[in-house]
């Protein structure tokens, strides 16, 4: 008798059949409550079981995803959620971090397209022309003590974390840009707030300015003498 015949193969063989079974029903169990769970946390406006949805939906995406279309939520929605809840998540760590541990990237779409700024290996160095809205606010967010970059994409912002090891970041971008940020962040253990453009596109985008600022000032108080940029994104 073959090993392929044996009684030990074939019960090793049922194990495993059940256990495969019965873990990629706990899977989908498990995404299906995530998506209720989820789904009611956007429709309502409130956030259940936060620390079981943040590892849930980060090991589960995509079969989140799926029952989250399956009730009525397009990928936006949840992409939205879930910046929002990483957000509230992370605050409190980083409202802790000193401001000279923080550092905020911007993406170069935020410039003007007649922008005289050029590409250094720290990205874009800003000069402050008045063209965009970009200028002021770099000089603001240094003026509390952040660490401003401007930068073409992600390699820029492994890059610039490598060289200068933030423990806390303000990452500011599209939709989908905020949302890799934060889980590459996550990865490599930084604390990171993001902000989403109020207007996406590859040229001229938009940045909730407002919002910047109020994440910058979290655990902090504003520079004396500072000027007050709490007015709606321009």
């Amino acid at each position: 008798m073959s090993l392929f015949d044996s009684e030990i193969w074939i019960q090793l063989m049922t194990l495993i059949g059940e256990v495969t079974f019965f873990f990629i029903l706990g899977m989908l169990l498990a995404a299906v409550c995530l998506a209720i769970i989820a789904a009611a946390s956007i429709t309502r406006g409130k956030f259940y079981l936060p620390r079981i949805l943040i590892p849930g939906m980060v090991l589960l995406e995509g079969l989140v995803k799926a029952f989250c279309k399956l009730l009525g939520l397009d990928d936006k929605d949840l992409i939205t959620f879930f910046i929002t809840l990483r957000n509230t998540m992370n605050t409190k760590a980083f409202s802790e971090t000193p401001i000279e541990q923080r550092a905020v990237f911007l993406p170069q779409c935020l410039r003007s397209a007649q922008c005289p700024a050029h590409l250094t290996p720290e990205g874009l160095k800003c000069r402050n022309c008045g063209r965009c809205p970009v200028g002021e606010n770099v000089v603001w967010l240094e003026s509390v003590g952040y660490r401003v970059f401007i930068v073409p994409g992600s390699t820029f912002i492994k890059r610039m974390a490598k060289k200068y090891h933030p423990r806390a970041i303000i990452g500011v971008g599209c939709l989908m840009e905020v949302k890799d940020g934060i889980d590459m962040s996550d990865r490599v253990g930084i604390i990171a707030i993001g902000v989403v453009n109020v207007k996406d596109g590859c040229v001229e985008t938009i940045a909730d300015w407002t919002a910047v600022r109020d994440a910058a000032l979290l655990g902090i108080k504003p520079p004396s003498g500072s000027v007050d940029f709490h007015s709606p994104a321009e």
